[in-house]
């Protein structure tokens, strides 16, 4: 056994947050005390609070030297930051603690992770090792690293994200690869303990030429289905769809220990937002299944590192279905967060209407008449940052984002829906919007970077009128 030594990093970390800006950082999403985070890891419900470890580099705001951050709640709303748990730097993990799950084993909080190291110079892909490693704590905070527990098939060097469940007796896992033909896998092992894995199968492989890697690979069980669910890499853009650098979705299907998993339906992806990728699941602690992901995308301005930071989480949504499609809401909790409330009075618009002068952690929802509203486009504006709104001509319904100082300027969208009423519920926060549209059918989530003093909130009707049904906004804690 060895301990994790993060030491180091945390001074550097501290050091870091003295000169941290916070134009941008939010108010009630969980993001770095200061440097780099990406992907959510271990995930879980462990000694009465909820435990969300993410990638971490504590020394800068880039990506590079990565650490596992952590930060624990009561109610995967308000997050306390804990201490750095683990550090790269061992032989198994020289370069980097990359993604991985936790799992409660008899009382002892365990880590499952991918040890990384560049064997032809950093961030050279073309030689690389990747392992997966264990590391445990008893006390949920200060953890030791117990070494390897898995070497990847032979052949295949891109291996990693590990997560772990039990079922039926037995310890599953999960692994993201890319075989030596450039092809996603998911590779399927079985544990008689969490030091002892035996390969049972290809859980799912990409057709040829379609993605070259999957990453942070999840299988869940909820409703009539079971969900594979990953991110997917090297998609290409099909009109309004995978419009990002990489994608994160679902294949719905069936699954038992001992048998291949059948798919009942494509890959749909979870979220389609600009920033949104390598989702996990766990469970809650009254047994409902909850995702968190990571709201930015590879290859994105991040605007934040000018103050010392990057990255943050989308809020927890719990899953359920809905006539047998994914449903994805923010978790109940959320509502703690409401603090003073104001009615939006339903009616036509036509013209603009001042919701809120500087709206910076706010909640508004929305119920729009498409019948009665034929408005060429309407909807609304947070400044000239953000325009979410209804395209008549088009019909779909549009995110906007446009910063053109942090050369951002673009959109997302998604059909309108076949039914009468159009319902949005919407999270803004310093840099994010997440849009969950009609009780959680579809979800948008992206960065967002209006200017000082620049975030007006208001509603607009452009060529035409809309009808409001109903409507309300609350100010965030």
């Amino acid at each position: 056994m060895t301990q994790s030594r993060p030491d180091k990093a945390q001074k550097a970390l501290e050091e870091l947050c003295c000169r941290r800006g916070d134009t941008f950082y939010p108010h009630y999403h969980l993001a770095p005390r200061a440097g780099w985070m990406n992907d959510p890891n271990g995930l879980i419900w462990f000694n009465d609070r909820y435990h969300a470890f993410y990638q971490h580099n504590p020394l800068n705001e880039n990506w590079g030297t990565i650490h596992w951050g952590h930060a624990t709640s009561k109610d995967m709303v308000h997050w306390h930051h804990e201490p750095i748990a683990l550090a790269p730097g061992d032989n198994e993990d020289k370069d980097g603690c990359f993604s991985g799950s936790a799992v409660n084993d008899n009382g002892v909080l365990s880590l499952i992770y991918t040890g990384h190291v560049w064997l032809a110079g950093e961030g050279n892909d073309a030689e690389i090792r990747q392992v997966q490693c264990l590391a445990t704590s008893r006390d949920g905070v200060h953890f030791e690293k117990q070494g390897v527990v898995l070497m990847p098939p032979e052949g295949i060097m891109h291996f990693r994200d590990p997560k772990v469940w039990q079922q039926d007796g037995n310890w599953w896992m999960v692994v993201g690869a890319k075989t030596p033909d450039n092809t996603g896998q998911i590779l399927l092992y079985r544990g008689r303990s969490l030091r002892e894995w035996t390969f049972d199968r290809v859980l799912g492989q990409a057709g040829d030429g379609e993605t070259y890697m999957w990453e942070c690979p999840d299988l869940f069980g909820l409703g009539k289905h079971h969900y594979m669910m990953f991110s997917p890499q090297g998609m290409s853009p099909e009109g309004y769809q995978k419009r990002n650098l990489f994608q994160s979705g679902i294949i719905p299907g069936q699954w038992s220990p001992g048998s291949d998993f059948i798919p009942s339906g494509p890959f749909t992806e979870l979220d389609n937002g600009h920033d949104f990728y390598a989702p996990q699941s766990f469970t809650a602690s009254d047994g409902r299944r909850v995702i968190i992901g990571w709201m930015d995308m590879w290859g994105a301005v991040m605007p934040s590192k000018k103050e010392g930071w990057s990255g943050c989480l989308t809020l927890a949504r719990e899953l359920s279905e809905r006539e047998g499609k994914l449903i994805q809401r923010p978790v109940r909790e959320a509502e703690t967060l409401r603090g003073p409330h104001q009615g939006i009075a339903a009616g036509e618009i036509t013209e603009t209407c001042v919701l809120h002068e500087n709206a910076q952690a706010v909640e508004v929802t929305l119920e729009w008449d498409l019948r009665k509203s034929d408005a060429e486009h309407y909807g609304l504006r947070l400044g000239s940052s953000l325009q979410l709104y209804v395209d008549n001509q088009a019909g779909r319904l549009i995110l906007w984002r446009h910063s053109p100082e942090e050369h951002i300027d673009g959109y997302r969208s998604i059909a309108l829906p076949p039914e009468e009423s159009l319902s949005l519920r919407i999270f803004l926060d310093m840099s994010s919007a997440e849009v969950f549209v009609n009780d959680g059918e579809a979800v948008l989530s992206s960065r967002i970077y209006p200017r000082p003093g620049e975030r007006q909130l208001t509603l607009y009707a452009a060529g035409g009128k809309a009808g409001l049904m109903t409507g309300a906004l609350w100010s965030l804690r």
